[in-house]
């Protein structure tokens, strides 16, 4: 069969932008996209979070720190440290199980479990915590039980940690399922092959080839924990100086117009999210490839 001849223009030089460069627009459509993404991250990121410092510091530093000597901020801050301590390693041992038994394991209702640890992300928080009031509430079953064995979870830490720990579940175990998978079981199956025991392989093997997408994992969970503010709301009851993290005391500052204190707590909150985001970006530009499998889902 005939086939047409296909001439080449040997003398059109390809400009090098045009070997890497994307896509077609014109040079004023980008400038103009991108401008306008730099004014709306400006507007809607920064300009808040500097006016946040900026109200913290209006009166001066000594105002600033005399903030922080009120008996219940510094109740508040403590609070939000303990529960962070405590829910963030449950997530983390929660975490590792459930990316392990997802991303390691063939079993029946692997897609129901796998729907189960994205809940919290669909379920508003305040939802989450109507829910542990309906089960440890003074009116439900269970409640009368606990309080008969001398046991708060309603309106006390416990019912906070719970809370907590619901709401920020899926962070660790989210960034571990598509890393875990995507490094498949070849050295964890070598390894038992050479006479390792179970637990050799997961602290020697697996544990290693994870190690920066989990503490990319506990950093995201550690910032939801000490930031969250719906679900530690409803299960809390707002007891000043007993049952109120950070986020409720600087809505409770806030409401009683004192706000250099509220801008105080708040700044101090921002203070962490940035910390956090330091660390986030220093893992991403240092191992930026390994962390690109808990991307690839």
């Amino acid at each position: 069969m005939f086939e047409p001849e296909v001439v080449y223009d040997s003398r059109r030089v390809i400009p090098p932008e045009e070997h890497t460069r994307p896509t077609t627009e014109r040079p004023w459509v980008r400038r103009t996209l991108i401008a306008t993404a730099v004014v709306f991250m400006a507007l809607v990121l920064v300009l808040p979070l500097v006016l946040v410092f900026f109200e913290a510091f209006r009166k001066g530093a000594e105002t600033y720190f005399a903030s922080f000597s009120d008996r219940n901020t510094q109740t508040a801050i403590a609070l939000t440290l303990t529960v962070a301590a405590i829910a963030v390693p449950l997530n983390l041992v929660f975490g590792v199980a459930a990316a392990w038994c997802v991303a390691k394991y063939e079993f029946w209702g692997k897609s129901f479990l796998t729907t189960l640890i994205d809940l919290p992300f669909s379920v508003s928080p305040v939802v989450s915590g109507m829910v542990y009031v309906l089960l440890f509430g003074a009116q439900s079953v269970l409640g009368p039980i606990l309080r008969s064995w001398g046991v708060e979870i309603i309106f006390a830490v416990p019912g906070i940690v719970l809370a907590t720990i619901f709401v920020t579940f899926p962070f660790i175990a989210r960034e571990l399922i598509p890393l875990m998978q995507d490094q498949g079981n070849t050295d964890e199956e070598a390894a038992l092959s050479l006479g390792a025991t179970g637990w050799q392989v997961f602290w020697r093997v697996t544990l290693p080839n994870i190690k920066w997408g989990l503490l990319y994992g506990v950093l995201l969970c550690n910032a939801r924990a000490m930031g969250e503010f719906g679900a530690v709301s409803v299960v809390s009851g707002h007891i000043r100086g007993k049952t109120t993290t950070m986020p409720l005391d600087i809505e409770i500052l806030y409401n009683e117009y004192n706000f250099a204190a509220a801008f105080a707590v708040a700044s101090l909150l921002a203070l962490l999210a940035l910390v956090t985001l330091v660390f986030k970006t220093v893992l991403e530009f240092h191992y930026g490839e390994e962390l690109a499998g808990t991307r690839r889902h």
